[in-house]
Protein backbone atom coordinates (compact mmCIF):
# COMPACT_ATOMS: atom_id res chain seq x y z
CA UNK A 1 0.00 0.00 0.00
CA UNK A 2 1.30 3.14 -1.16
CA UNK A 3 0.97 6.23 1.66
CA UNK A 4 0.08 9.77 0.45
CA UNK A 5 3.96 11.36 1.19
CA UNK A 6 4.50 8.54 -1.47
CA UNK A 7 1.82 9.63 -4.15
CA UNK A 8 3.38 12.68 -3.62
CA UNK A 9 6.38 11.93 -4.42
CA UNK A 10 5.32 9.56 -7.31
CA UNK A 11 3.35 12.53 -9.10
CA UNK A 12 6.60 14.72 -8.31
CA UNK A 13 8.57 12.17 -10.83
CA UNK A 14 5.95 11.77 -12.95
CA UNK A 15 5.87 15.73 -13.96
CA UNK A 16 9.70 15.86 -13.55
CA UNK A 17 10.08 12.90 -15.86
CA UNK A 18 7.15 14.85 -17.96
CA UNK A 19 9.11 17.63 -18.52
CA UNK A 20 12.45 15.40 -19.15
CA UNK A 21 11.04 13.35 -21.55
CA UNK A 22 13.44 14.59 -24.56
CA UNK A 23 16.24 13.89 -22.05
CA UNK A 24 15.77 10.09 -21.83
CA UNK A 25 18.49 9.14 -24.17
CA UNK A 26 20.87 10.61 -22.13
CA UNK A 27 19.49 9.50 -18.88
CA UNK A 28 20.36 6.34 -16.74
CA UNK A 29 18.10 4.97 -14.52
CA UNK A 30 19.37 3.22 -11.16
CA UNK A 31 17.00 0.61 -9.64
CA UNK A 32 17.04 0.25 -6.15
CA UNK A 33 15.61 -2.78 -4.31
CA UNK A 34 12.78 -1.41 -1.10
CA UNK A 35 11.55 -3.77 1.44
CA UNK A 36 7.77 -4.44 1.60
CA UNK A 37 7.20 -2.84 4.80
CA UNK A 38 9.14 0.04 4.16
CA UNK A 39 8.35 3.74 2.86
CA UNK A 40 9.66 4.57 -0.61
CA UNK A 41 10.12 8.02 0.65
CA UNK A 42 11.56 7.25 3.71
CA UNK A 43 14.07 5.31 1.73
CA UNK A 44 15.19 7.83 -0.48
CA UNK A 45 15.88 10.20 2.11
CA UNK A 46 17.96 7.36 3.74
CA UNK A 47 20.03 7.48 0.61
CA UNK A 48 20.95 10.89 1.24
CA UNK A 49 23.34 10.33 4.02
CA UNK A 50 25.81 13.11 3.59
CA UNK A 51 23.91 15.41 3.45
CA UNK A 52 21.73 14.80 6.68
CA UNK A 53 25.80 14.66 7.97
CA UNK A 54 26.35 18.02 6.61
CA UNK A 55 22.93 19.39 8.22
CA UNK A 56 23.69 17.97 11.63
CA UNK A 57 27.32 19.24 11.69
CA UNK A 58 25.88 22.68 11.04
CA UNK A 59 23.42 22.32 13.42
CA UNK A 60 25.98 21.55 15.89
CA UNK A 61 28.07 24.19 15.17
CA UNK A 62 25.35 26.78 15.15
CA UNK A 63 24.84 25.86 19.10
CA UNK A 64 28.37 25.80 19.65
CA UNK A 65 28.52 29.43 19.02
CA UNK A 66 25.26 30.59 20.61
CA UNK A 67 27.19 28.97 23.74
CA UNK A 68 30.34 30.89 23.30
CA UNK A 69 28.68 33.94 22.59
CA UNK A 70 27.07 33.16 26.06
CA UNK A 71 29.78 32.24 27.73
CA UNK A 72 31.79 36.16 26.58
CA UNK A 73 28.82 37.86 27.36
CA UNK A 74 29.28 36.62 31.08
CA UNK A 75 33.18 37.15 30.90
CA UNK A 76 32.49 40.71 29.62
CA UNK A 77 30.26 41.14 33.09
CA UNK A 78 32.72 39.43 35.51
CA UNK A 79 35.56 41.88 33.89
CA UNK A 80 33.14 44.79 34.85
CA UNK A 81 32.80 43.58 37.90
CA UNK A 82 36.37 43.15 38.68
CA UNK A 83 37.55 46.45 36.94
CA UNK A 84 35.24 48.37 39.24
CA UNK A 85 35.99 46.41 42.29
CA UNK A 86 39.88 47.50 41.51
CA UNK A 87 39.63 50.91 40.90
CA UNK A 88 38.00 50.81 44.31
CA UNK A 89 40.98 49.59 46.30
CA UNK A 90 43.24 51.37 44.31
CA UNK A 91 40.80 54.45 44.92
CA UNK A 92 41.86 54.20 48.63
CA UNK A 93 45.09 52.98 48.94
CA UNK A 94 46.89 54.21 46.57
CA UNK A 95 48.25 58.39 46.27
CA UNK A 96 47.25 59.90 43.20
CA UNK A 97 49.67 59.92 40.28
CA UNK A 98 49.70 63.14 38.39
CA UNK A 99 48.51 62.93 35.02
CA UNK A 100 51.47 63.99 32.97
CA UNK A 101 53.65 61.65 35.20
CA UNK A 102 54.06 57.52 33.66
CA UNK A 103 53.46 54.71 34.93
CA UNK A 104 56.37 52.50 36.28
CA UNK A 105 56.19 48.73 36.65
CA UNK A 106 58.29 46.36 39.18
CA UNK A 107 61.78 46.05 37.53
CA UNK A 108 62.40 42.58 35.88
CA UNK A 109 66.18 43.16 36.17
CA UNK A 110 68.95 44.93 37.63
CA UNK A 111 70.05 47.19 34.51
CA UNK A 112 67.07 49.38 32.73
CA UNK A 113 67.62 50.73 29.49
CA UNK A 114 70.81 52.76 28.54
CA UNK A 115 70.00 56.36 28.00
CA UNK A 116 66.63 56.16 30.25
CA UNK A 117 65.86 58.86 32.91
CA UNK A 118 63.03 58.94 35.55
CA UNK A 119 61.60 61.96 37.61
CA UNK A 120 61.51 60.82 40.70
CA UNK A 121 60.30 63.73 41.83
CA UNK A 122 56.73 61.38 41.97
CA UNK A 123 58.45 58.45 43.76
CA UNK A 124 56.62 58.85 46.77
CA UNK A 125 53.66 59.49 45.37
CA UNK A 126 53.36 56.25 43.75
CA UNK A 127 54.17 54.66 46.93
CA UNK A 128 51.66 53.00 49.27
CA UNK A 129 50.49 55.40 52.12
CA UNK A 130 51.65 53.46 54.67
CA UNK A 131 55.40 53.29 53.23
CA UNK A 132 54.94 57.21 52.24
CA UNK A 133 54.14 58.05 56.21
CA UNK A 134 56.98 55.87 57.04
CA UNK A 135 59.23 57.46 54.85
CA UNK A 136 58.40 60.76 56.55
CA UNK A 137 58.68 59.76 59.83
CA UNK A 138 62.20 58.51 58.99
CA UNK A 139 63.29 62.00 57.36
CA UNK A 140 61.91 63.69 60.34
CA UNK A 141 63.50 61.75 62.16
CA UNK A 142 66.59 62.74 60.54
CA UNK A 143 66.07 66.22 60.75
CA UNK A 144 65.54 65.74 64.54
CA UNK A 145 69.19 63.61 64.88
CA UNK A 146 70.96 66.55 62.44
CA UNK A 147 68.98 69.45 64.74
CA UNK A 148 70.08 68.04 67.88
CA UNK A 149 73.67 67.35 66.64
CA UNK A 150 73.49 71.06 65.80
CA UNK A 151 72.92 72.08 69.30
CA UNK A 152 75.83 70.00 70.84
CA UNK A 153 78.15 71.92 68.86
CA UNK A 154 76.34 74.90 69.26
CA UNK A 155 76.22 74.84 73.19
CA UNK A 156 78.28 77.90 74.64
CA UNK A 157 77.23 80.23 71.86
CA UNK A 158 75.24 82.78 73.40
CA UNK A 159 74.28 84.41 69.92
CA UNK A 160 70.30 84.94 69.90
CA UNK A 161 69.87 84.89 66.17
CA UNK A 162 71.53 81.42 66.50
CA UNK A 163 68.81 80.16 69.55
CA UNK A 164 65.81 82.00 67.59
CA UNK A 165 67.04 79.95 64.49
CA UNK A 166 66.97 76.27 66.04
CA UNK A 167 63.52 76.98 68.17
CA UNK A 168 62.31 78.16 64.51
CA UNK A 169 63.80 75.04 63.18
CA UNK A 170 61.74 72.97 65.91
CA UNK A 171 58.86 74.22 65.43
CA UNK A 172 58.93 73.23 62.00
CA UNK A 173 59.80 69.64 62.91
CA UNK A 174 56.49 69.80 65.19
CA UNK A 175 54.33 71.37 62.70
CA UNK A 176 55.12 68.58 60.70
CA UNK A 177 54.76 65.80 62.89
CA UNK A 178 51.40 67.24 63.69
CA UNK A 179 50.49 67.23 59.75
CA UNK A 180 51.41 63.50 59.36
CA UNK A 181 49.65 62.60 62.75
CA UNK A 182 46.09 64.20 61.26
CA UNK A 183 47.04 62.41 57.96
CA UNK A 184 47.29 58.59 59.91
CA UNK A 185 43.78 60.05 61.68
CA UNK A 186 42.57 60.73 58.49
CA UNK A 187 43.16 57.42 56.98
CA UNK A 188 42.17 55.43 59.89
CA UNK A 189 38.98 57.07 59.96
CA UNK A 190 38.56 56.68 56.31
CA UNK A 191 38.28 59.87 54.78
CA UNK A 192 40.36 60.00 51.92
CA UNK A 193 40.40 62.35 49.52
CA UNK A 194 42.85 61.91 46.68
CA UNK A 195 42.88 65.90 45.79
CA UNK A 196 43.76 66.80 49.54
CA UNK A 197 46.55 64.28 49.84
CA UNK A 198 48.25 65.37 46.61
CA UNK A 199 48.28 69.08 48.28
CA UNK A 200 48.66 67.41 51.57
CA UNK A 201 51.74 65.65 50.11
CA UNK A 202 53.25 68.75 48.19
CA UNK A 203 52.85 70.76 51.41
CA UNK A 204 54.77 68.62 53.18
CA UNK A 205 57.89 67.69 50.47
CA UNK A 206 58.02 71.73 50.37
CA UNK A 207 58.32 72.16 54.06
CA UNK A 208 60.76 69.38 54.70
CA UNK A 209 63.11 71.34 51.46
CA UNK A 210 63.16 73.87 52.90
CA UNK A 211 63.65 72.77 56.53
CA UNK A 212 66.95 70.62 55.30
CA UNK A 213 67.82 73.73 53.45
CA UNK A 214 68.00 75.68 56.83
CA UNK A 215 69.79 72.89 58.73
CA UNK A 216 71.84 72.47 55.76
CA UNK A 217 73.06 76.55 56.23
CA UNK A 218 73.70 75.92 59.92
CA UNK A 219 75.78 73.31 59.38
CA UNK A 220 77.85 75.05 57.32
CA UNK A 221 78.40 77.24 59.79
CA UNK A 222 80.52 74.51 61.69
CA UNK A 223 83.02 73.48 59.19
CA UNK A 224 85.08 75.61 60.72
CA UNK A 225 85.55 73.97 64.02
CA UNK A 226 85.48 70.19 63.23
CA UNK A 227 87.80 68.29 61.61
CA UNK A 228 87.15 67.80 57.52
CA UNK A 229 87.19 64.05 57.85
CA UNK A 230 84.03 64.37 60.60
CA UNK A 231 81.15 64.06 58.69
CA UNK A 232 78.52 61.47 57.30
CA UNK A 233 75.62 61.64 54.20
CA UNK A 234 72.29 61.18 54.64
CA UNK A 235 70.24 59.83 52.19
CA UNK A 236 66.69 59.66 53.80
CA UNK A 237 64.49 58.38 50.88
CA UNK A 238 65.03 56.20 47.64
CA UNK A 239 65.21 58.43 44.46
CA UNK A 240 67.18 58.57 41.53
CA UNK A 241 68.57 62.34 42.40
CA UNK A 242 69.58 62.20 45.59
CA UNK A 243 73.99 60.92 45.48
CA UNK A 244 77.16 62.12 45.75
CA UNK A 245 80.25 62.16 43.53
CA UNK A 246 83.71 61.61 44.62
CA UNK A 247 86.30 64.67 42.75
CA UNK A 248 88.72 62.24 42.37
CA UNK A 249 89.39 59.73 39.55
CA UNK A 250 90.85 56.52 40.41
CA UNK A 251 93.89 55.16 38.62
CA UNK A 252 94.43 51.56 37.00
CA UNK A 253 94.61 49.28 40.15
CA UNK A 254 95.65 45.41 40.47
CA UNK A 255 94.20 45.40 44.21
CA UNK A 256 92.26 47.51 46.14
CA UNK A 257 90.45 47.76 49.83
CA UNK A 258 87.13 49.76 49.80
CA UNK A 259 85.98 51.07 53.82
CA UNK A 260 83.37 52.32 55.54
CA UNK A 261 80.92 53.25 57.84
CA UNK A 262 76.94 52.13 57.19
CA UNK A 263 73.92 52.73 58.67
CA UNK A 264 70.23 51.54 57.32
CA UNK A 265 67.31 49.81 58.36
CA UNK A 266 65.63 50.14 54.43
CA UNK A 267 63.77 46.94 53.46
CA UNK A 268 63.93 44.94 50.73
CA UNK A 269 67.47 45.99 50.47
CA UNK A 270 69.70 48.68 51.81
CA UNK A 271 70.50 49.99 47.85
CA UNK A 272 73.65 51.20 46.05
CA UNK A 273 76.08 52.01 48.82
CA UNK A 274 78.84 53.68 46.22
CA UNK A 275 79.32 52.46 41.91
CA UNK A 276 82.10 53.19 39.90
CA UNK A 277 81.84 53.57 36.00
CA UNK A 278 84.12 53.42 33.00
CA UNK A 279 83.99 54.05 29.27
CA UNK A 280 82.20 51.07 28.00
CA UNK A 281 81.22 49.27 31.68
CA UNK A 282 78.92 50.51 33.71
CA UNK A 283 79.58 47.55 36.51
CA UNK A 284 83.63 48.08 36.72
CA UNK A 285 83.17 48.39 40.54
CA UNK A 286 79.95 47.96 42.45
CA UNK A 287 78.49 47.25 45.94
CA UNK A 288 74.82 46.43 46.30
CA UNK A 289 71.98 45.17 48.11
CA UNK A 290 68.73 45.21 45.64
CA UNK A 291 65.59 43.65 46.27
CA UNK A 292 65.65 40.58 48.33
CA UNK A 293 68.97 39.53 46.97
CA UNK A 294 72.12 39.64 49.80
CA UNK A 295 74.93 42.08 49.45
CA UNK A 296 76.92 41.49 45.96
CA UNK A 297 80.43 43.02 44.95
CA UNK A 298 80.89 43.46 41.00
CA UNK A 299 84.00 43.60 39.54
CA UNK A 300 83.94 43.83 35.67
CA UNK A 301 80.19 42.89 35.68
CA UNK A 302 81.33 39.42 37.87
CA UNK A 303 79.33 39.13 41.25
CA UNK A 304 80.26 37.79 44.19
CA UNK A 305 77.70 37.58 47.32
CA UNK A 306 79.01 38.97 50.43
CA UNK A 307 77.53 37.57 54.28
CA UNK A 308 76.84 41.43 55.33
CA UNK A 309 73.84 41.62 57.29
CA UNK A 310 73.41 45.41 57.96
CA UNK A 311 69.91 46.63 58.14
CA UNK A 312 69.25 46.78 61.48
CA UNK A 313 69.43 50.30 61.99
CA UNK A 314 73.19 50.76 63.28
CA UNK A 315 76.30 51.73 62.72
CA UNK A 316 78.53 49.04 60.68
CA UNK A 317 82.11 49.01 59.53
CA UNK A 318 82.68 47.30 56.40
CA UNK A 319 85.74 46.53 54.66
CA UNK A 320 85.62 44.46 51.09
CA UNK A 321 89.55 43.56 49.86
CA UNK A 322 90.26 42.28 46.62
CA UNK A 323 93.08 41.54 44.05
CA UNK A 324 93.36 40.75 40.10
CA UNK A 325 95.66 37.56 41.10
CA UNK A 326 93.46 34.60 41.07
CA UNK A 327 90.30 37.10 41.85
CA UNK A 328 90.89 36.50 45.62
CA UNK A 329 88.19 38.74 47.70
CA UNK A 330 87.58 39.39 51.52
CA UNK A 331 84.46 40.94 53.34
CA UNK A 332 85.03 41.99 57.01
CA UNK A 333 82.24 43.63 59.18
CA UNK A 334 82.67 45.22 62.45
CA UNK A 335 86.59 44.47 61.97
CA UNK A 336 85.98 40.56 61.80
CA UNK A 337 86.48 38.55 58.31
CA UNK A 338 83.08 37.26 57.68
CA UNK A 339 83.67 35.47 54.26
CA UNK A 340 86.26 35.25 51.06
CA UNK A 341 86.34 33.82 47.60
CA UNK A 342 88.18 33.45 44.41
CA UNK A 343 87.76 33.71 40.84
CA UNK A 344 86.28 37.05 41.24
CA UNK A 345 87.33 39.07 37.91
CA UNK A 346 90.66 37.07 37.83
CA UNK A 347 93.39 39.27 36.03
CA UNK A 348 91.35 42.12 35.58
CA UNK A 349 92.74 45.16 36.41
CA UNK A 350 90.11 48.24 37.74
CA UNK A 351 90.12 50.57 35.18
CA UNK A 352 90.90 54.31 35.02
CA UNK A 353 89.10 57.48 33.80
CA UNK A 354 86.18 56.43 35.39
CA UNK A 355 83.08 58.10 37.40
CA UNK A 356 82.69 56.79 41.31
CA UNK A 357 79.29 57.95 42.96
CA UNK A 358 77.98 57.42 46.55
CA UNK A 359 74.15 56.24 46.96
CA UNK A 360 73.38 55.25 43.40
CA UNK A 361 74.02 52.36 40.84
CA UNK A 362 74.94 53.90 37.40
CA UNK A 363 73.59 52.36 34.27
CA UNK A 364 76.08 54.94 32.30
CA UNK A 365 78.67 57.03 32.89
CA UNK A 366 78.40 59.46 35.70
CA UNK A 367 73.99 58.95 35.42
CA UNK A 368 71.56 56.20 34.51
CA UNK A 369 70.44 55.89 38.31
CA UNK A 370 67.23 53.88 39.21
CA UNK A 371 65.47 54.59 42.16
CA UNK A 372 64.60 50.75 43.44
CA UNK A 373 68.67 50.37 43.17
CA UNK A 374 69.13 53.59 45.40
CA UNK A 375 71.11 53.64 48.92
CA UNK A 376 68.99 54.63 52.06
CA UNK A 377 70.47 55.16 55.17
CA UNK A 378 73.46 56.86 56.00
CA UNK A 379 77.26 56.51 54.98
CA UNK A 380 80.58 57.78 56.20
CA UNK A 381 84.62 57.06 56.28
CA UNK A 382 84.53 56.35 52.97
CA UNK A 383 87.97 55.37 52.19
CA UNK A 384 90.09 53.36 49.40
CA UNK A 385 93.21 51.80 48.92
CA UNK A 386 95.15 50.49 46.27
CA UNK A 387 96.19 47.13 47.85
CA UNK A 388 94.57 44.71 50.27
CA UNK A 389 94.94 45.90 54.10
CA UNK A 390 95.85 43.52 56.66
CA UNK A 391 93.55 41.91 59.15
CA UNK A 392 94.89 44.08 61.64
CA UNK A 393 94.29 46.98 59.63
CA UNK A 394 90.67 46.10 59.11
CA UNK A 395 90.85 45.92 62.62
CA UNK A 396 92.56 49.19 63.81
CA UNK A 397 89.74 51.00 61.11
CA UNK A 398 86.77 49.39 62.64
CA UNK A 399 87.98 49.76 66.60
CA UNK A 400 89.05 54.12 65.95
CA UNK A 401 92.60 53.12 66.61
CA UNK A 402 94.66 55.55 66.61
CA UNK A 403 96.96 53.73 64.30
CA UNK A 404 93.79 53.67 61.82
CA UNK A 405 95.01 54.48 58.04
CA UNK A 406 93.06 56.97 55.86
CA UNK A 407 92.80 55.73 51.99
CA UNK A 408 95.91 56.57 49.84
CA UNK A 409 93.53 56.42 47.04
CA UNK A 410 89.87 58.03 48.37
CA UNK A 411 90.88 59.77 51.82
CA UNK A 412 87.14 60.77 53.38
CA UNK A 413 87.17 64.49 52.94
CA UNK A 414 84.12 67.10 52.61
CA UNK A 415 86.45 68.53 49.64
CA UNK A 416 86.67 65.12 48.29
CA UNK A 417 83.20 65.02 47.71
CA UNK A 418 80.38 66.80 45.98
CA UNK A 419 76.48 66.07 47.19
CA UNK A 420 73.12 66.54 44.49
CA UNK A 421 69.76 66.38 45.13
CA UNK A 422 69.13 67.11 48.54
CA UNK A 423 71.46 64.50 49.72
CA UNK A 424 72.62 65.63 53.13
CA UNK A 425 75.99 66.60 54.78
CA UNK A 426 76.25 66.83 58.41
CA UNK A 427 78.85 66.39 61.48
CA UNK A 428 79.50 63.16 62.49
CA UNK A 429 81.99 61.25 64.26
CA UNK A 430 82.23 57.54 64.01
CA UNK A 431 84.11 56.68 67.22
CA UNK A 432 81.72 57.92 69.33
CA UNK A 433 78.76 55.65 68.06
CA UNK A 434 80.52 52.95 68.88
CA UNK A 435 82.73 53.98 72.32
Amino acid sequence: MITGACWRCLLLSFFFLRGSAQNFAQTRFICTSVPVDMDMCTSSMQNSGPTEDLKTTILQLRETVIQQKETIMNQKDTIRDLTSKLARCEGQTILEIPPNEPKVGAPGSRKKETGTTKNTMGDLSRTPTAETLTQLGQTLQSLKTRLENLEQYSRGNSSAQASSLKDLLQTKIDDLEKQVLSRVNNLEEGKVNLKNETELRGKIESALTSLQQRITDLEKGQKENRPADKFQLTFPLRTNYMYAKVKKSLPEMYAFTVCMWLKSNASPGVGTPFSYAVPGQANELVLIEWGNNPMEILINDKVAKLPFVINDGKWHHICIAWTTRDGVWEAYQDGVLRGNGENLAPYHPIKHQGVLVIGQEQDTLGGGFDATQAFVGELAHFNLWDRKLTVAEVYNLATCSNKALTGNVISWAETNIEIFGGATKWTFDACRQIN
